[in-house]
């Protein structure tokens, strides 16, 4: 378990350093899982860029899975209190209010690190007309490689419960289409999600999907993107050498 809270704690710095241009202030968190019922989030008003060990908190799952389930739907001040009771360390910070579709995505889509961010080049096409769009489609060769060849969309929720209920709709209906869990989830109006089985993928990923949003900018401004076809799209992912090439980016260090 330690071994995991420091590669999350590297991977939440790393994602914060204002050169990436993914997060400020306050925004996103990450998480890691850590057993069948414990995982690790960033806490609450924690900022990404500064943060030190003291602000990830370990958080039994089945709790939180709970809550999604309950009904009628818990109101904000219920689903802080049953998520404050379900830190292993009461005496811990409170997890982020996302905390509920962290523990979503670590339970259904059988993967070890989350990393949610907030990059500027992929909110600005998040508020656009052209979201579902950028969604849908991929560019360019590594985009489909490293992102998978389309990305989960949800529609605008409020945060906490109501954004996680769009989420497990969205990846549900992602993995029965598709037949495998997405590695992008994209929040219309709000940001990205990662999702990956090491800390090195969830970082490949998320540089990944900003590289892509700006191809994507500059494309639109020069006429339009001109996509890959679908058939181009799943014979890339499907083949030996890119399934090697991405296993091996995953778990590299350099």
């Amino acid at each position: 378990m330690t071994d995991l809270i420091s590669e999350l704690w590297t991977l939440t710095r790393t994602l914060g350093e204002p050169a990436r241009d993914c997060v400020i202030i306050g925004e996103g968190n990450t998480s890691v899982r850590v057993d069948d019922d414990t995982f690790v989030i960033k806490a609450s008003g924690q900022q990404m860029e500064t943060i030190d060990r003291a602000g990830l908190v370990a958080v039994r799952m089945s709790p939180i899975l709970a809550l999604l389930d309950a009904d009628p739907v818990p109101s904000m001040e219920q689903q802080k209190a049953q998520a404050r009771a379900a830190k292993l360390d009461l005496n811990a910070p409170d997890p982020s209010i996302e905390v509920s579709f962290h523990a979503l995505l670590l339970a259904e889509c059988g993967v070890k690190f989350i990393a949610h961010t907030h990059p500027t080049a992929v909110v600005q096409i998040l508020c656009s007309q052209r979201a579902a769009e950028f969604a849908s489609r991929r560019s360019f060769p590594d985009e489909a490689v490293l992102c998978g060849p389309r990305s989960a969309f949800v529609e605008y929720a409020d945060p906490g419960l109501p954004l996680a209920h769009a989420i497990r709709d969205s990846v549900r209906a992602f993995i029965r289409d598709e037949g495998e869990s997405p590695r992008v989830v994209l929040l219309r109006n709000h940001g990205l999600i990662a999702l990956g089985q090491t800390a090195r993928e969830a970082l490949n990923i998320t540089m990944m999907a900003i590289k892509a949003a700006r191809v994507f900018l500059g494309a639109a401004s020069l006429g339009g993107p001109e996509f890959l076809s679908d058939e181009d799209v799943q014979h890339i992912v499907r083949r030996p050498d890119e399934i090697y090439r991405r296993n091996q980016f995953a778990h590299s260090n350099s």
